[in-house]
């Protein structure tokens, strides 16, 4: 039987049919309202058999150059039913073609690399793509184990370090909305500090305001002086670490560890099965992360759908479309 795609335009609707399949929470209501408001477009559809969700995505939708019109991306999505995820996509595909005449639907599902599904995506006629805008290599934890368990997966220094820095005189805690500008201020130094670059602040206070509880902070503070903050977002089953900074007296305090085992804790209190450090690179903030367990995870990448016969100049020939492709896929990144 042939699925039907039907938008979706109620916010609890929407996050109940993500959380109904353990979508990511990029896949929520206020993630989409936060890249709508940053030059995207977000289109929400549930592929529905019989009236019933077997899947759903929220699309992001880039404009591009005459005549490529717009690129398509599911982040961490779509969403599901087990064994029907490619049926749900080549729905999603089709739907992006009629309604939106995109050159391209881009994906990066929260799917294992192992897995059925994945293996099945090149007979369904996707390309692997390099131009990835999450990391597929990352750190995932399983929350479903005990406090004892976590521990005794993490090297013998975390947890030395986590013993060590909640003895400092420091204060571990959730940060209000109102002391947001002082994560900033943090978020900006360690930024300059290891070149890279970030958002205006507006962006960040809309994560803040659109996702709400599901987009919790957590802090080191000394005093009234935050020294550290990690940030996440989470949906009914996934917490996904968004950003992160550390003054310098954070840093010989070792704040860090203390506080990451925070938001573990807090996160597995909330009934969060899963905990993704987003991402890994051969870099000190990975070594920092391996502390925290005795494996990695492999997701399944980048992969492509052409839906115009413009999709080959577009992504290999045209040197102003491939420029646009990275700029369009650009935005997205943190």
């Amino acid at each position: 039987m042939t699925l039907n795609v039907v938008p979706c335009r109620v916010r609890d609707e929407w996050d109940a049919a993500v959380d109904s399949q353990q979508g990511h929470p990029m896949q929520l209501w206020g993630w989409g309202e936060t890249k709508s408001a940053h030059n995207w477009r977000v289109d929400r559809v549930l592929v529905l058999e019989d009236g019933a969700v077997v899947g759903s995505a929220q699309i992001l939708l880039r404009p591009l150059p005459f005549p490529f019109r717009s690129l398509a991306y599911v982040a961490r999505g779509p969403q599901a039913a087990a064994g029907r995820e490619i049926e749900v996509l080549d729905a999603v595909g089709r739907y992006v073609k009629a309604t939106h005449k995109s050159v391209a639907l881009s994906i990066e599902p929260d799917w294992d690399a192992d897995s059925v599904a994945a293996a099945s995506l090149p007979a369904s006629g996707w390309a692997r793509s390099s131009s990835t805008i999450l990391i597929p290599r990352t750190l995932i934890l399983d929350l479903s184990r005990s406090e004892d368990e976590l521990l005794g997966a993490m090297s013998k220094k975390t947890r030395q370090y986590i013993r060590k820095s909640s003895r400092e005189a420091l204060e571990y805690r959730a940060v209000t909305a109102a002391e947001l500008p002082q994560c900033m201020a943090v978020y900006k130094e360690t930024a300059e500090r290891a070149e890279f670059g970030i958002h205006q602040d507006s962006y960040y206070s809309d994560i803040l305001r659109n996702l709400g509880a599901g987009s919790p902070i957590y802090g080191a503070f000394d005093g009234e002086k935050l020294v550290a903050f990690l940030w996440l977002a989470a949906s009914g089953s996934t917490a996904f670490e968004l950003y992160g900074g550390m003054t310098e007296a954070g840093s010989q305090l070792r704040a860090n560890f203390s506080l990451k085992w925070l938001a573990i804790q807090e996160m597995k209190a909330r009934g969060i099965t899963r905990y993704d450090f987003n991402g890994l690179l051969n870099d000190g903030v990975s070594k920092f992360k391996f502390g925290f367990a005795d494996h990695e995870n492999m997701l399944a990448g980048t992969w492509d759908l052409g839906l115009s016969p413009l999709y080959p100049v577009f992504a290999k020939a045209l040197p102003l479309g491939r420029k646009a492709m990275k700029k369009a896929r650009g935005i997205l990144k943190r």
